[in-house]
């Protein structure tokens, strides 16, 4: 058994509806779950009507015209839709007379379209002879916190989603699940959405609960690459990483698994495999516990952009234990998260990388030290086994100075999956390209 999750470019359409159908076919016999994300741009949609609705205006022709047309190309009938694009009407008719959006309403209306993607996927595998069955999340046991917008699953789901599922499971039903992504119900009955990486985590916990012999989430591109193809064109497939590899890899710009999705997974050991729907021959890139084999000892370069350094320095933090306790306070006042930091006797650096006004925090830093906050900055992440750092750093750095690049900054993680380092925005791209024909195109 298998759990295949599609996101939202992947339904973006009737044409894409239908690759996708063909897709779960090829894997009948591994007897699929499938969950779906909503089509293509829907939740972006869905929220601009309801800011419309919180000034008065209701409407939904966008998102109606989009499902029904989707229906009629997929030759199914749009009563599929049709009641939940009333439900929908009727919540925006609500929200205008309130004036308001709440977050529990706002995770209500952002869940019609997972919710209408199963339907119309569901209906369409029928059409196929593919037997399936729209499933909502909580109909098969998905139980959250009452965090709305960022919701929690109970520990709880480890027994109620096995459950949910257990006359397919057990074979009785031979219908495939076809599974909203990133929705839930609280224990009250209200609908909650999951957070980043929402849909992800509702395929591994699925495939975490019931045993699935692995997680496949579809994507457009060959799995988990050694860099970003726009950046380094000859960029190619790794084949295996770890959770660890992987989350280093999400956290520092790869488009791969949010890290907090591949808990369920791997808590239980579940492989993740992720795909290109383009190219559903190709193996693509699984994620495991550890590696099956020998590997190369770097992975793969990745980098983000549009980064803060801010370097204090103080020899008040020569042997005073506290200092950077009180250094790390303000942070949390101010809500604002450190990806990467280098201390020495009396300074330390670090990188944040956030949307809010730094003047506060800077200003209750230089009461303790001096600070000087510089921006445009990237952090370009080699994701490798640091067991072979020396020889690593030295490969890499020979490469840098042959192409005249200084780098400001040098980290590395706490995982020993990756060393980190700071250049500017305007290096960024050819830091990597450097970096990877050192690694990969010797």
């Amino acid at each position: 058994m298998i759990v295949m999750k599609f996101g939202g470019s992947s339904v973006a359409n009737a044409e894409r509806i239908r690759h996708v159908s063909s897709i779960i076919k090829s894997y009948i016999e591994q007897r699929p779950i499938v969950v779906l994300s909503a089509m293509g741009d829907t939740t972006d949609h869905l929220l601009e009507a309801a800011d419309r609705a919180v000034n008065g205006t209701v409407d939904i022709s966008r998102i109606e015209t989009l499902h029904c047309d989707t229906a009629r190309e997929l030759g199914i009938s749009a009563d599929e839709v049709i009641p939940l694009l009333t439900e929908l009407k009727t919540l925006l008719t609500g929200i205008s007379m309130l004036r308001e959006l709440t977050k529990r309403s706002r995770d209500y209306l952002v869940s019609f379209g997972e919710r209408m993607s199963v339907r119309l996927a569901a209906a369409y595998l029928n059409t196929q002879g593919i037997p399936a069955r729209a499933c909502d999340s909580w109909d098969i046991g998905f139980v959250s916190d009452s965090n709305f917008m960022a919701a929690e699953l109970l520990d709880r789901v480890w027994d109620t989603i096995p459950a949910g599922l257990s006359q397919y499971t057990s074979g009785r039903d031979i219908r495939i699940p076809i599974v909203t992504g990133f929705i839930a119900k609280d224990e009250r009955g209200y609908i909650t959405t999951l957070g980043r990486g929402g849909s992800d985590l509702t395929a591994t916990m699925i495939g975490a609960a019931v045993r699935a012999d692995e997680v496949q989430t579809w994507k457009d591109v060959d799995g988990i690459l050694t860099a970003d193809p726009r950046i380094v064109p000859t960029a190619h497939t790794v084949p295996e990483v770890t959770y660890d590899e992987a989350a280093e890899l999400a956290f520092f710009g790869a488009q791969v698994l949010h890290p907090r999705s591949m808990a369920p997974c791997r808590k239980t050991g579940t492989p993740v495999r992720v795909k290109n729907s383009y190219n559903i021959s190709f193996a693509g890139s699984v994620i495991v516990e550890k590696h099956s084999g020998p590997c190369d000892p770097v992975r793969a370069i990745t980098s983000v952009q549009h980064v803060y350094v801010i370097d204090i320095v103080s020899t008040r933090m020569l042997g005073a234990s506290g200092f950077l306790a009180h250094i790390f306070n303000q942070f949390l006042k101010w809500d604002i998260s450190v990806d990467m930091v280098a201390t020495s006797e009396v300074s330390v650096s670090l990188t944040v990388k956030t949307d809010k006004d730094l003047s506060g925090l800077l200003e209750d830093l230089k009461k303790v030290a001096d600070v000087h906050c510089k921006s445009e900055k990237s952090i370009i992440t080699v994701i490798c086994d640091v067991a072979h750092s020396s020889a690593l750093l030295a490969q890499g750095f020979a490469a840098l100075a042959a192409a005249d690049i200084n780098v400001q900054m040098i980290s590395q993680g706490a995982s020993k999956v990756n060393i980190s380092m700071v250049c500017d925005d305007g290096e960024a791209a050819r830091v990597v390209r450097v970096l990877h024909a050192a690694f990969f195109d010797e």
